[in-house]
């Protein structure tokens, strides 16, 4: 079936992920009318988009047939790809990290940092985080019933354990900040590099700028780590070893890059659309005020809702078939995480915000080989800090309209601005 322009251009265009509505009404049409399609955005190489929950399980399962390493990772534009690998020498990454890498490589280097991420390990450090999203609820108490909780808050409070755990000094948050929002809303004028609007090639430019910031900065804290090694995951990485050889400095600051800005931007974007859905659902948030048992449910509805990573790009390693559909060797498809969280077939009524939820099968954190890392991470901050929030929050509303950054790839809430009571 012929996919209307204006949807296939709605999939890649950042401006409506930010206005929501009309990516929402493209991949509720997929879904609807053909749920794998091949589509061709203008100025974009066609692509497939897989949009139903049970196909994306489908491709995720199959990492041999389905690569990351082959093409870009995310959707982007034939200009940009041509920038890209003008200034790589032929490679499609501007970095090599988790997200980029196929096995052995990917298993190799997940092994790093996992043993550092699993629960038991976590558990350790549950006290310190506890204690540093009361430091946050009491700094909300600080502003006298009026805030924007997205800049406030939460994009500050996972920034905050994210520096802990890797060893980093409180007084370059604003620094890391500034580096994630600048790598991850290249497309949105408010926070990107250039501070404007720009071409997709100018766009690159800027981010192999920033990757140049990354890697000063880095590199300066993994001799450091090499030198004096310290119980956080700075010393890890600084220190590990692949198939018994240290890390390359590209792919170790690009280690460095992933866990420092994503480690923190989907954690933080979520808690901000979390307040966001209990503001605009007064009902939701009496429900969650009444019955706190629920906040487990609350924070997995706010990582659907939100699903702040919308996509990954897979590349196809032989002619296969899905849904019925013949996918060439080389074929790129697009996972559409937002979609698969809003399927249907999977959730009652999936756009509405259900604090109690169950059960909540999203796919936000990925599946299978490539499932999040640090998705037990992001779980414990949240469920932490609505723990300490809720008890003393008694009315929550929205002050004003919310924002979101315009971006087709990780995006989330830009501004909340709330009005509440505290006790």
């Amino acid at each position: 079936m012929k996919v209307p322009q204006n949807f296939a251009d709605a999939i890649v265009d950042p401006l409506a992920y930010a206005e929501v509505e009309r990516v929402d009404e493209a991949l509720r049409w997929l879904r609807r009318e053909a749920p794998l399609a091949r589509i061709e955005p203008r100025g974009y190489e066609p692509f497939w988009t897989v949009t139903r929950h049970a196909d994306i399980l489908e491709v995720e399962r199959q990492n041999e047939l389905f690569h990351n390493a082959d093409r870009s990772v995310t959707v982007i534009s034939m200009e940009a790809e041509r920038s890209i690998r003008q200034l790589t020498g032929g490679s499609p990454h501007l970095n090599r990290n988790l997200t980029r890498m196929d096995n052995p490589d990917h298993f190799a280097h997940r092994r790093i940092a996992q043993g550092v991420l699993l629960p038991q390990k976590l558990r350790e450090r549950e006290p310190r985080i506890r204690a540093i999203a009361r430091e946050f609820v009491d700094r909300m108490a600080e502003f006298d019933g009026r805030c924007d909780f997205a800049r406030d808050i939460a994009f500050l409070y996972p920034l905050r354990v994210l520096m802990e755990i890797m060893g980093l000094p409180a007084s370059d948050e604003p620094l890391m900040l500034k580096l994630t929002q600048q790598a991850f809303s290249s497309t949105d004028p408010d926070l990107n590099r250039s501070g404007k609007q720009v071409s997709d090639a100018e766009r690159v430019a800027d981010l192999h700028r920033l990757r140049g910031d990354v890697t000063t900065y880095f590199t300066d804290i993994a001799n450091d780590r090499r030198k004096c090694p310290r119980d956080d995951l700075a010393s890890v990485l600084a220190n590990a070893k692949v198939h018994g050889e240290p890390l390359k400095n590209y792919e170790l600051v690009s280690y460095y890059g992933l866990v420092a800005t994503a480690g923190h931007d989907t954690t933080s974007n979520t808690i901000a659309g979390g307040a966001w859905a209990l503001a605009e659902n007064a009902n939701q948030f009496a429900k969650l005020k009444a019955a706190p048992e629920l906040i487990r449910r609350h924070v997995e509805e706010s990582v659907r809702w939100e699903t702040v990573v919308k996509h990954f790009m897979r590349t196809a390693t032989a002619d296969t078939e899905l849904r019925g559909q013949k996918i060439a060797k080389g074929d790129w498809l697009m996972l559409c995480y937002l979609s698969g969280n809003r399927d249907e077939a999977v959730f009652n009524e999936p756009y509405q915000y259900d604090v109690g939820r169950t059960p909540n099968k999203h796919v936000a954190f990925g599946y299978g080989a490539h499932i999040c890392l640090g998705q037990h991470l992001g779980r414990l901050e949240m469920q932490i800090f609505w723990e300490e929030l809720l008890p003393r929050l008694e009315s929550l509303e929205l002050d004003g309209t919310p924002t979101r950054t315009k971006a087709n790839f990780v995006s989330g809430p830009k501004s909340v601005p709330i009005r509440y009571r505290m006790n």
